[in-house]
């Protein structure tokens, strides 16, 4: 290697940081100097400055909107100023090697890694490509893949497909923390509720309305997102969150079954924990349809169940979480199925490899 230095990129949802997350503890323990690029506001910055040995650079960016509106003729400027404090800050810090998760703030750190001369990798959890993704795919070296599917949307000399990388502490929950956390029992199973790092309010409002018919089922978790804890909700067995971090692999431990939105990161890290997931997928008008693609991969594997946001209703939802306790075995047992590659491994060696 040049040095043992690395820069890492990805932002806007925690979904383009968890792998990150995963990743830094491994460089840290090999001695490596880290540095990391995101944005002045997005959750990314939450996350990574709270890791000791981690130095955060915040850059300008763009939101690469599929809607029109006023701020898109700003953000070619926003992107541009971006790469600019991005080729100042790698000129500085001199990385050998930029590790990118996706999400609109790795553009510009991209770009301006291809301008200085530095390899870039880019990781895509989703089984397409995202925009950011398909914008700096050009200017990096390797491109790595969680779904075997996502490579016939690649190019095939320098795409891999590594499968998911999974947070190791993630396997070290213990259930009697979680069930303490919640102030929950043994005796009823435990429903984590999931709406992604920003929460949904569709799905806030629904598990509300059916609340208590839910809880003659489960005791639930809620992580709701950031300002959407209801404090009217006060019912035993019923626990709200607006987001979980340190703690999460004991909530994890104590869950029974999931109700979460698609990500790819987290419907992974259900399925090597074997969590039966009832997943609602954002829908086409909120997103580019990629957790729609990533759900139907799921349920195709009978990993999970669906249902489409649009059809999302307190009946619909009680039904099909009723299904799902009573599937659950026969999911599980599919699960088992599911081997890991190791991908955390292959992920850290093609790293080390390309920014020789």
């Amino acid at each position: 290697m040049k040095n043992k230095r690395i820069l890492f990129t990805g932002g806007g949802t925690a979904g383009h940081v968890i792998v990150n997350l995963a990743l830094i503890p491994v460089f840290q323990k090999e001695g490596w100097e880290i540095d990391y690029i995101g944005s002045a506001n997005g959750i990314e910055r939450k996350l990574i400055e709270q890791l000791n040995g981690v130095t955060y650079y915040p850059i300008s960016t763009g939101k690469l909107r599929r809607y029109m509106s006023a701020e898109n003729l700003k953000d070619p400027f926003k992107v541009l100023k971006g790469t600019m404090q991005a080729w100042h800050i790698i000129g500085k810090r001199k990385p050998a090697i930029i590790f990118s998760k996706g999400g609109f703030v790795s553009v510009p750190v991209v770009l301006a890694a291809r301008l200085r001369g530095i390899p870039a990798v880019i990781h895509e959890s989703d089984y397409t490509p995202g925009l950011a993704n398909k914008i700096a795919i050009p200017f990096s070296k390797k491109i790595l893949a969680t779904f075997p599917e996502t490579m016939n949307y690649l190019p095939e000399k320098k795409a891999e497909y590594v499968g998911a990388v999974i947070r190791e502490e993630l396997f070290e929950g213990k259930k009697e923390k979680g069930l303490k956390m919640c102030g929950f029992t043994k005796e009823k199973p435990v429903l984590l509720i999931m709406g992604g790092s920003g929460g949904s309010q569709k799905i806030n409002e629904t598990v509300r309305g059916s609340l208590d018919r839910l809880l003659s089922l489960f005791q639930i978790v809620h992580i709701c997102g950031e300002g959407k804890i209801d404090a009217t909700f006060d019912r035993k067995g019923y626990i709200q969150f607006e987001f979980v971090h340190d703690e999460l692999k004991d909530i994890f431990a104590a869950t029974d079954f999931v109700l979460s939105r698609a990500g790819a990161n987290a419907i992974f890290e259900f399925l090597s924990l074997r969590i039966p997931m009832l997943l609602i997928p954002l829908s086409i008008e909120a997103s580019r349809g990629d957790q729609i693609v990533n759900a139907k991969s799921f349920a195709e594997k009978r990993y999970a169940r669906i249902i489409e946001e649009e059809l999302l209703t307190e009946e619909k939802l009680v039904q099909e979480l009723t299904q799902l306790k009573e599937y659950a075995s026969l999911m599980i047992d599919t699960m088992k199925n599911y081997k890991s590659e190791k991908a955390r491994d292959r992920v850290i060696e093609i790293i080390k490899e390309t920014g020789k």
